[in-house]
């Protein structure tokens, strides 16, 4: 299931380029039930969710952001678990107004999206950009690394939606099967810093077209849950392509 957002805040309202941790900490409080919100961000488990990009219609890029002319932004939320979409739908209409980096915005605007018609080969393009990593030996130490779209990074791609898939359904294992790929006719790549507490890091990922070709169940739970690894700090949010 998919949410809409829209809001509005003074003309001329700034929003910097890295602002995923802003966004993640303002899903997290406007959970409703806050039994729930504190489970889910203690968890160490996949919190299966995901979100997009900020999308600024009237926008101007100044040296530390991107300013919305016109103090209006929006962006999209996506789950498979329809009791955290009804929480974020109460959370978000019980208080209409939200902090943003202290600067004050009001909902405009939320809409529960319709889930779109999938066939068994569907194109997406992603509305968030795609992270993979690994584990790789640098110096004799073992450090993460972000992969770059290559054979693991597409294979990598399946494997983590079906342990997804399984932990997310209380199953042992699946029988479906999913193939994802891209043409590469559009691979851009970003770098994403993140802060949490007193320590920031940095991510290599994609925005890119891609294709999902097998189970259905498992195209739209990609769709719903988000593609790849951090989905709940805004990261591998996918379209289908109409």
């Amino acid at each position: 299931m998919r949410l809409e957002i829209i809001l509005k805040g003074k003309n001329n309202f700034k929003v910097p380029f890295n602002y995923n941790h802003i966004l993640s900490a303002i899903i997290y409080n406007k959970i409703a039930d806050l039994n729930f919100a504190n489970e889910l961000h203690s968890s160490k488990s996949f919190k299966f969710f995901t979100f997009s990009q900020i999308y600024i219609p009237k926008r101007r890029i100044v040296k530390d952001g991107i300013i919305a002319k016109d103090g209006v932004i929006s962006f999209y939320i996506s789950s498979p678990n329809d009791f955290l979409i009804k929480s974020l739908v109460d959370g978000f209409l019980e208080d209409l107004e939200i902090s943003f980096q202290n600067q004050k915005l009001t909902i405009q605007k939320i809409e529960a999206l319709k889930t779109p018609e999938f066939s068994s080969k569907s194109e997406f393009k992603t509305l968030a950009p795609i992270i993979v990593r690994t584990k790789k030996e640098i110096d004799g130490e073992l450090k993460i690394w972000d992969l770059a779209p290559s054979d693991k990074f597409f294979k990598s791609l399946e494997n983590n939606l079906i342990k997804k898939y399984i932990k997310f359904n209380n199953l042992t294992k699946t029988d479906k099967k999913i193939n994802i790929y891209s043409d590469m006719n559009f691979v851009k790549r970003k770098r994403i810093s993140i802060n949490k507490g007193n320590a920031t890091t940095h991510h290599r990922a994609y925005m890119m077209d891609l294709i999902l070709e097998g189970d259905l169940n498992l195209i739209e739970f990609a769709y719903d849950v988000g593609i790849g690894e951090k989905n709940s700090m805004g990261f591998g949010m996918i379209k289908l392509l109409e």
